[in-house]
């Protein structure tokens, strides 16, 4: 299977790029997501997250959230909660080793004289029996989704030592017949905005490093061409409107460049250009397609996919010019790299035997590891802290979005009713 000028094509993505389906009335869905989350982590952390007082009044299940964002990660495992507790409890630590917890949260979330809601939590340490503090949030309504999921990136920074991404944002597009819409939302999937709709594809949305803007490919005027997006304000441009084919767009550690895949001097190549569509340079020079650009996290090279040896291949490229370096050699078929925050792992997609499977290679080491059970895989993206990688993957009949931790034994289905999903791309740390 070849690959494109925009991008290489698995099954999935073909069926994405095909547009509309039988014409009739448009049925408008707001992606709702059930978090299915499978499989067990090598070591976890038991926790107990009770029931937050109040909470039934606040119109969201705040414990809930948190709980699913913990579990999510892969680290932690939920036991038996049960009980009244809020943040200004003693809990029985005695009572709560004997349920296997090593740790504790609990709080309350009350609704306040102008609406707003304080809400409270605080962690304990089960095993040592000591408070480990908490924090006070007074917020509106509409941010207890938003504050649930601070509160769960306060508790696995304080027990793990690493930020949480539990109130970062991802984008990506869903399809209900002849719609796409690029969305932004919370990690889980949930709440958000709308970005843009239209009738014709939008694929490759990515975010600038400061979260303020977000880069896609639409074929909204018939062709390929790239855009940036304001976030908050929905202002955009257009930055590649080439002859040709304009694609791919990656994002430089600064936000001062953009990598783009061009076909305006014949074969698909990679360029540099500032995110106004300016200073426009060449990057790579072959006779082969050069596609699907990403920047190392220090701005100094770039991975990309070339069919330059005869099959789709990872390669590197000094960002100040040079000979690329080809970096995947297991298998025949590798294409979609992404790499982590610390530079020191690559995500992709390999195919072997038909099958299309989201992959990461040590950079160090050389150890390839397969990280999925799905056979339909697309667009590997790392949560901030390089923890988690969020896919698009066909299951069940639809196109659904997956989280999986990087050692493949923690996976959640974000299954939305009646969207098909894919481009996923996570944010960065702030909002």
């Amino acid at each position: 299977m070849p690959i494109s000028p925009e991008k290489p094509l698995s099954p999935s993505r073909r069926r994405w790029l095909a547009g509309a389906l039988a014409a009739g009335a448009l049925q408008r869905v707001q992606a709702q997501f059930r978090v299915e989350i499978s499989g067990v982590g090598a070591t976890q952390l038991p926790i107990g997250i009770a029931k937050f007082r109040d909470e039934d009044k606040s119109g969201q299940s705040i414990s809930g959230i948190v709980r699913a964002d913990l579990e999510r990660s892969g680290v932690f495992r939920v036991v038996d909660s049960s009980g009244n507790l809020d943040e200004t409890s003693q809990p029985n630590y005695s009572e709560w080793r004997t349920r296997g917890a090593d740790a504790l949260v609990a709080g309350s979330a009350t609704r306040l004289v102008d609406g707003r809601f304080d809400v409270r939590y605080k962690l304990w340490d089960v095993v040592k029996g000591a408070d480990l503090g908490g924090q006070a949030y007074a917020v509106p309504a509409p941010d207890l989704r938003l504050t649930a999921h601070r509160i769960a990136d306060a508790v696995y920074e304080r027990l793990t030592g690493d930020k949480g991404v539990f109130s970062t944002r991802i984008v990506y597009v869903t399809r209900v017949a002849n719609r796409y819409t690029l969305r932004i939302t919370d990690a889980d999937g949930e709440g958000g905005q709308v970005a843009l709709n239209s009738t014709q594809a939008i694929i490759s949305p990515t975010w600038s490093p400061d979260g303020k803007s977000l880069a896609y490919v639409s074929f909204e005027s018939g062709k390929a061409v790239v855009w940036v997006q304001n976030v908050a304000t929905g202002e955009r441009h257009v930055v590649a409107n080439f002859r040709g084919s304009n694609s791919a767009p990656a994002w430089s550690p600064d936000g001062s460049a953009l990598a783009v895949t061009l076909s305006r001097d014949g074969n698909s190549q990679i360029y540099l250009m500032d995110p106004r569509g300016g200073n426009l340079r060449r990057v790579t020079q072959s006779s082969a397609i050069d596609t699907e650009p990403v920047f190392a996290p220090d701005g100094k090279s770039i991975y990309f996919v070339s069919d330059r040896g005869g099959s789709p291949q990872i390669y590197r490229v000094p960002v100040a010019g040079g000979s690329p370096e080809r970096v995947t050699f297991t298998g025949s078929y590798n294409i979609s790299p992404a790499i982590s925050p610390d530079g020191k792992t690559l995500a992709y997609i390999n195919r072997n035997a038909g099958e299309f499977k989201v992959t990461t290679l040590d950079l160090a080491s050389g150890t390839v590891r397969t990280l999925s059970d799905t056979v339909d895989d697309e667009n590997p993206s790392f949560a901030p802290n390089g923890k988690l990688i969020i896919y698009a993957t066909r299951a069940q009949g639809r196109d659904v979005l997956m989280t999986t931790t990087l050692d493949g034994r923690i996976r959640t289905r974000l299954l939305s009713s009646g969207e098909d999903v894919r481009e996923p791309n996570w944010g960065p740390f702030g909002r």
